[in-house]
């Protein structure tokens, strides 16, 4: 009776700032259905794929299913870490939880996916990692390791879906796999429109896993979600992600990544401010990126002024209507800029990614440089992205 009570206290509690108004019942994640989950967890030995996004209301899944009597003997950190306070690309080490004494073993460094040492004593692994709708944001590329190592081991996933922040969107280039990297390993376009739990069927469906191995998976679905609802992260789901304004930004400004432009890492809104000095006297907005511990060690033009352009308070509903990421700020910026050689080259920074890799293109670059109208690089996208919506639609949970 005291555990029917706290999973109905769980289910009644949990309320994730979210959904549109005409919505009448709450979204619920798949991690909040406590009841649809536990009897597969009863008995077994269970390791967790988590972050700070993965939670039961405002309390950590991995405390909520201890309470719950669950056995967890370890927990597998992604970029950023177990407690999300890793930068971006950092190298995260193995350690143990203090407050609960779990192992974690870092997924992000030189190790990036489970040996079978590692699965030896676990008997199922849950997936639970709030994403973002874009390629070039790691965590589903940790997933597809993740079911890789299931598969090779033997193991049965179990995946508690959340909802996609960005899942109106599904637009870009789809991935030229000459390019593929640690930022892009899958034929996708940029903003893919999928929650991970649809991702996951996408990744078995279509052969991604080693040799085309289909792990055995389940999924939890969200409940009373759809594709174009909108949705409020609860939680940041990484350092630089930290305002619902960048999440909403990141499909369309993630590329200015591999622009000799800072864009925003090294103050408190990145993804949401774009500029350099060079731009001094094109532009009237101004800021001064600094080292941010957590956040960006050592920004591009760090203590140096930078002008450029302010997105803060631009209105993100305009992309939800458009349903297209925005190609104007960065062509705006790039005919702007003085010193076009520069733009692109990635070899000036090391904070850059070259722009082939972080688009996954090799027209895009110089599309911009002939300066190319949207609609003619928009062209070039098709019919890959036609041919991706068709895919997709055989991999979707919800409408």
């Amino acid at each position: 009776m005291r555990l029917l009570f706290f999973i109905c206290f769980i289910s009644l509690s949990v309320s994730s700032v979210q959904s549109q108004p005409t919505n009448k019942k709450p979204i619920l994640t798949g991690a909040e259905q406590v009841n649809k989950y536990l009897p597969y967890l009863k008995g077994k030995r269970v390791a967790i794929m988590a972050n700070l996004t993965t939670i039961i209301g405002k309390k950590h899944l991995v405390d909520s299913l201890q309470s719950l009597g669950v056995k967890i003997v370890k927990v597998f950190g992604p970029e950023h870490g177990f407690r999300g306070n890793a930068g971006a690309g950092v190298d995260v080490k193995d350690e143990v939880d203090a407050a609960t004494g779990i192992p974690i073993i870092s997924l992000y460094g030189p190790k990036n996916k489970p040996s079978k040492q590692d699965l030896v004593d676990v008997d199922i692994l849950i997936y639970d990692l709030q994403d973002v709708g874009v390629r070039y944001y790691t965590n589903i590329n940790a997933l597809v390791r993740l079911m890789d190592a299931c598969y090779e081991s033997g193991k049965e996933m179990l995946i508690l879906d959340r909802p996609n922040p960005n899942a109106y969107l599904i637009d870009g280039p789809i991935l030229d796999m000459k390019y593929k990297s640690g930022i892009g390993m899958f034929p996708i376009p940029m903003s893919h429109g999928l929650t991970v739990g649809e991702f996951a069927q996408m990744a078995n469906g279509e052969g991604w896993l080693t040799n085309k191995a289909k792990c055995k998976i389940k999924v939890i679905p969200v409940a009373n979600y759809n594709h174009d609802m909108e949705y409020v992260l609860p939680v940041k789901p990484s350092p630089n992600l930290n305002t619902q304004q960048a999440i909403m930004l990141y499909p369309s400004v993630c590329m200015f990544e591999a622009t000799y432009l800072n864009h925003g890492r090294g103050t408190y809104f990145p993804f949401t401010v774009f500029g350099s000095p060079e731009l001094k006297g094109i532009y009237e907005f101004s800021y001064t990126p600094t080292s941010i511990k957590g956040m960006s060690a050592t920004p591009l033009f760090m203590d140096q002024v930078c002008y450029g352009i302010d997105l803060r308070n631009y209105d993100v509903s305009k992309l939800r209507k458009s349903k297209k990421i925005n190609l104007q700020w960065i062509m705006e910026l790039y005919k702007a800029h003085p010193h076009k050689e520069k733009f692109f080259d990635s070899k000036l920074s090391k904070e850059m990614n070259a722009i082939e890799i972080q688009i996954g293109s090799g027209l895009f670059r110089q599309q911009i440089i002939d300066g190319k109208s949207e609609e003619e690089i928009r062209k070039s996208w098709e019919p890959g992205l036609s041919n991706y919506k068709v895919m997709r639609k055989k991999y979707l949970l919800y409408p």
